[in-house]
């Protein structure tokens, strides 16, 4: 038995697309730029802002896998895109505005161009036809015949997936990461809050990576049709965000409560907007 490569054929890619792909690079840089000129202009850089600015950091390199699989016509994309937008607005809109006073000039320019370029890329996406139809090619994987084993585009066995409950499984994947950032911005204010903030810590970021896994479990039976999949969502966005946002206006205040708790909240909404739109449809 021989393994072989199947040839890939190759598709010329459509004005929108390739426009899209530009863009997408182009917001990688804007990542990266209001992000820098943000440490530069604030004052206070210390655990809280360096762990927000590395977790906003890390957008830039999502835009750049965004632009792998526009290029190669994945379908799972757009909700990629929807999501990543999304957070990075916030992301880098809760590091802009100061604990005091009002924020430099250069940041709003910057956050203003990069949450339009964002607004631009959602835009595109869902409503572009000639996107949607580029959009529809489905991941490589081992496929054996009578020729062989090959590599190449399979269809996945389960029943097509609607577009929202790919937007659903997205959505619901960034509710550990969303978690984990102001646990470690946490740490830095553990001995000003008493003997209890140290096992409280040690609990959220527990309760963060068993959400990880408890969503790879809802959303495996969610894209197969399980109704009672949906239920169970609900019982882990409940529980995320019972732990999440008590905590962040413990140990991070009012300040953090908006700054980190806002993202988990509008994911939350994402994620069962979704799932209602998918079952209505």
């Amino acid at each position: 038995m021989t393994a072989t490569r199947a040839a890939a054929t190759p598709v010329r890619r459509p004005p929108a697309v390739r426009a899209l792909v530009v863009l997408l690079v182009a917001t990688a840089a804007a990542t990266v730029a209001v992000e820098a000129l943000n440490w530069w202009y604030t004052e206070e850089q210390g655990l809280a802002l360096a762990v927000r600015t590395g977790w906003a950091m890390l957008r830039a390199l999502g835009f750049l896998i965004l632009v792998w699989h526009v290029r190669r016509g994945r379908a799972g994309a757009k909700p990629f895109g929807l999501i990543l937008a999304v957070t990075t607005v916030f992301a880098v809109g809760r590091l802009l505005v100061p604990r005091e006073g009002l924020p430099a000039l250069p940041g709003v320019v910057g956050f203003v161009g990069l949450a339009l370029l964002c607004a631009a890329i959602v835009l595109i996406l869902y409503r572009s036809p000639s996107v949607s139809g580029y959009l529809v090619r489905h991941p490589n994987r081992l496929v054996i015949g009578r020729t062989g084993v090959s590599w190449q585009e399979a269809a996945p066995r389960r029943p097509q997936v609607a577009g929202w409950l790919l937007t659903a499984r997205v959505a619901a994947f960034t509710y550990a990461p969303l978690m984990l950032v102001p646990c470690l911005v946490s740490i830095g204010v553990i001995p000003r809050h008493g003997p209890l903030a140290l096992p409280a810590v040690v609990l959220w970021f527990l309760v963060a990576v068993g959400v990880s896994y408890a969503v790879l479990l809802a959303t495996f039976f969610l894209l197969r049709g399980r109704r009672w999949a949906g239920g169970l969502m609900a019982g882990i966005t409940a529980l995320v965000l019972l732990v999440d946002l008590p905590l962040c206006w413990w140990l991070l205040g009012t300040d953090g409560l908006i700054r980190d708790g806002a993202p988990l909240v509008v994911a939350a909404g994402l994620t069962h907007y979704s799932i209602r739109r998918a079952r209505r449809s």
